[in-house]
Parts: C-alpha cells; structure tokens; sequence
C-alpha cells in the first residue's frame, strides 16, 4: 500500500503553492540612504527580515507598515555610524516608521502612498511608482534634510559638508 502510494504521488519532492498575481508576499525590507558630502557620495542602508503579504485590488489588506530602529543603519565606518545616528537624533527617535498604503497596479509596475515618519515629521508622497523587478519591489525618494527639520553633519569645521538633498530607496524583497 505504501509502495503504491509512493508511485502515485511521483517523488518525495516538496509541494509549492503558487499565488496568484494579485498577491505579493514580502519577505525582507531595505533601506537606503544615499547622499553626497563635500568629499564624496554616502550610502547609508538597514536591511531586516519583514515577513508581509499583499492583496491587490483588496480593501483588507493593502498595505505595509514596518517600524525601523534608525540605530541600526550601516555607512561603511564608525564614523560616518555615529554621525547619521547623531543626525537623526536616533536617541530620542529610535525609531522611525514607513507606511506604504493604497498599492495598485501601474503597467507592469505599481503605484502606492507612501508615509516615511523620521524624528517628529512625516514626509508623505502620493502616486510614488514602485519598479516590479523578478526579486524585489523599489522606489525612491527625494528628501532634503530641511524638509525633516534637520541639519546636514559637518566636520573639521565646516571643511566637509553633507548637501542638503539625499534619496531615501525602499527595496521590498519577494519571498
């Protein structure tokens, strides 16, 4: 009986359950910053397991919203760590939360509201297009540390300066 079972079911190989292409489950999160100094480009990102399920043309649940520890953001040296987290006043703001809302098809691509709350503002952006990739959802951001109510680092006395503008880049991972 056993034996007979086994041929009719084929091999012991898993059983995957296909969604359909109204569903988009997210399994990773990232976030970039991106940036130019006086000496140079920056790229701050945090990256974190961010497990979510999506259903497209749904009024239950379309939407994302995932706190970020602003603690947790890498620059490529202690240095540039500390000044980001100095920045963003990561003390008094540990965290900071983005919210993507409204998410509908646009051509092969989407299209969402997007949220982003850092230190006490909210910056909002309607109509932001997220780009479809095989692996990923993204989209980004044009922000000015201005629009937060906060002051580019500057070091050696003013020698080198963090520009104002900076791009924030979402990368919402397929699971």
């Amino acid at each position: 009986m056993g034996l007979a079972f086994f041929f009719i079911l084929g091999s012991a190989r898993p059983i995957y359950f296909f969604t359909d292409s109204n569903t988009i489950i997210i399994d990773k999160l990232e976030i970039e910053i991106l940036g130019n100094s006086t000496v140079g480009k920056f790229n701050c990102s945090n990256s974190f397991a961010y497990r979510d399920t999506i259903y497209l043309n749904s009024t239950s649940k379309n939407s994302l919203k995932s706190e970020i520890s602003m603690n947790n953001f890498e620059c490529g040296n202690r240095i540039m760590n500390k000044d980001v987290k100095t920045t963003v006043k990561a003390t008094q703001y540990p965290r900071s939360v983005v919210t993507i809302t409204n998410i509908k098809p646009f051509g092969i691509n989407y299209k969402c509201t997007l949220n982003f709350r850092i230190t006490d503002k909210t910056l909002s952006f309607q109509n932001m297009v997220l780009k479809n990739n095989k692996e990923s959802i993204e989209g980004s951001v044009a922000v000015k540390f201005s629009d937060i109510a906060l002051e580019p680092p500057t070091k050696m006395g003013g020698i080198i300066k963090v520009k104002d503008d900076f791009i924030i880049h979402f990368n919402l991972h397929k699971g």
